[in-house]
């Protein structure tokens, strides 16, 4: 890829050579995994302030699976075919003006707003600068890629919901999961003791990355070994043995639980009301400055990511399989570029 400077003055966008065309799995309709495709469709055209990356790697979420089925976030989507994935990792192409903050070359993250436009499992995105954050310098691409959604959220429901703070009694539901694994990190670095429910095969893991206990949801009813918590994050719900509303048993009087899966309560919070509970959901947006918060905090050692496993763009039904499975340690993540990461 050749550097190109449009105009000599310097008052103009920086670029990098691009294609007019582009590499992305596509949906032509909403169904099983089998609707991801590959296609050859048009790259983005950046406009207004807006910062056109080439991505290396995207993120893979449950939500973009709901989508895909044509539950999620489906109902909203403008017309196929469409491109899914929130999360990218990969360089900056071209800026909005020559003295912007991100320059050409940058390795960046950061989160599409789907599905107002289209998603990362595509060659190239163009998102808003707000949205686009210099890249943790410890990790690669890939590793980059598995943060942004996830991280975001489980910040958002930690600490600026929760306010996790040193002694507070948390559960945080699914804590091996993608969400659930920065959870646990945020919760313990900001002093909550943290309880986790997850399966067996993560026990030890989870204690590495923070939590105080860890019950093993296969083997031992949660809701008869704990009382009297301050925050239940529940990134379960109703969907499974009843989750959500056996974790009002475990909370004290007007204490506070946040669900986050769409869907997977109805009522949940009316039925906290009734138990004398607070309750909300959560829904994560994309903040640049956020994720820069939170990459000092992976550079300093304090947050680390987990990638499970690492799939290619032609196989990203694979991928959705395998998120679908609901045992996926961390995150997974789909190599799209031919940079190196």
């Amino acid at each position: 890829m050749i550097e190109q400077w449009s105009g000599s003055s310097g008052t103009s966008s920086p670029t990098l050579t691009h294609p007019k065309t582009m590499r992305a799995s596509v949906i032509a309709e909403t169904g099983s995994p089998d609707v991801l495709t590959v296609a050859e469709v048009a790259s983005p055209l950046r406009v207004n302030a807006e910062v056109l990356v080439k991505v290396a790697a995207a993120g893979v979420n449950p939500i973009d699976a709901k989508t895909r089925s044509g539950k999620g976030v489906s109902a909203a989507i403008p017309g196929y075919p469409y491109i899914l994935g929130y999360d990218f990792a990969g360089v900056v192409v071209e800026t909005p003006f020559a003295g912007h903050p991100l320059s050409v070359g940058d390795e960046v993250y950061g989160m599409m707003s789907v599905p107002r436009g289209d998603g990362s499992y595509a060659e190239y995105v163009s998102a808003p600068s707000l949205q686009v954050a210099r890249k943790p310098k410890t990790l690669s691409l890939t590793e980059a890629a598995a943060v942004p959604l996830a991280a975001l959220t489980a910040w958002g429901m930690v600490v600026d919901l929760a306010k996790a703070h040193e002694g507070q009694r948390m559960l945080i539901h699914a804590a091996s999961g993608g969400v659930g694994h920065f959870a646990v990190q945020f919760a313990a670095y900001f002093g909550a003791r943290v309880t986790a429910t997850g399966s067996s095969r993560n026990q030890s893991w989870l204690r590495e990355l923070g939590a105080t206990s860890v019950i093993d949801y296969s083997a031992v009813a949660f809701d008869e070994q704990l009382s009297d918590l301050d925050v239940v994050i529940d990134l379960v719900g109703n969907v499974h043995s009843s989750t959500g509303s056996r974790s009002l048993k475990v909370l004290r009087p007007g204490g506070l639980i946040i669900n986050a899966p769409t869907g997977s309560w109805p009522g949940f919070e009316e039925e906290a009301a009734a138990a004398g509970m607070r309750a909300t959901t959560f829904k994560v947006a994309p903040d640049a400055s956020t994720l820069a918060v939170i990459s000092r905090l992976i550079d300093s050692g304090d947050v680390r990511v987990h990638v499970d496993e690492v799939f290619p763009l032609a196989e990203a039904a694979a991928a959705h399989r395998a998120i679908e499975g609901g045992h996926t340690r961390g995150k997974l993540v789909l190599q799209i570029g031919d940079l190196p990461f």
